[in-house]
């Protein structure tokens, strides 16, 4: 689950809101359009809405919650995003490293984003991890333990989430469609297509706009 790539995106508008989306290669758009990245069909959607969103992204594919950390901690970030999105985890799991330091991590992350965020919790919005363990990449691999250590993740993180009091969007749940549904999944058989993102993008956006 590595790259080399970082990328941020920018949707220019007058007047436009500022978001910030924090992941990994589900953030970035590991094999799918930049289009159809999630962060960007949020924006488009609450565009059409009449909300105009310019998008940020500080995303690598592979990285874990202590390299996100890291690159948060070390790019000069404004602190004035409207909003801020925060999905990371999936390599920690597939990594084997422990949820005890996920924690630490994900508790520093999200303490950041809400700074990030002008200080608004309720202006910020985690993802769940999604579960890759549906994907033909894990084929031979053992599944259920996979899905059992990624549910355990975001426990997790849903807890702290909860804690600090901002927004947590479950897309696990819909994620796991792709077991049979192969139109879910990318032409690299391990991430999530745009078509999986639309979906996560039309909940994300629904609360994004009322919170905005």
């Amino acid at each position: 689950m590595a790259s080399n790539t970082q990328m941020n995106t920018s949707m220019p508008d007058s007047g436009a809101k500022k978001y910030l989306a924090l992941g990994d290669s589900y953030t970035i758009g590991t094999a799918v359009a930049e289009a159809e990245r999630y962060p960007v069909q949020t924006a488009v959607l609450l565009k059409a809405q009449g909300m105009p969103v310019k998008v940020d992204i500080i995303a690598m594919n592979g990285w874990t919650s202590s390299e996100l950390l890291y690159a948060v901690k070390e790019k000069a970030v404004a602190i004035d995003y409207d909003a801020v999105s925060l999905l990371i985890g999936v390599n920690n799991q597939y990594q084997g490293k422990s949820i005890a330091a996920y924690k630490e991590d994900f508790t520093l992350l999200l303490e950041r984003a809400i700074q990030l965020a002008n200080g608004k919790a309720d202006h910020v919005f985690v993802l769940s991890i999604p579960d890759y363990s549906v994907t033909p990449f894990a084929t031979g691999s053992n599944r259920q333990k996979i899905a059992t250590e990624i549910d355990a993740f975001n426990v997790a993180n849903k807890l702290i989430a909860d804690d600090l009091k901002v927004h947590y969007l479950d897309v696990t749940t819909a994620s796991r469609k792709a077991a049979n549904d192969p139109s879910l999944v990318a032409a690299d058989g391990l991430h999530f297509s745009g078509k999986e993102y639309s979906d996560w993008a039309f909940h994300l956006a629904a609360i994004m706009k009322v919170a905005l």
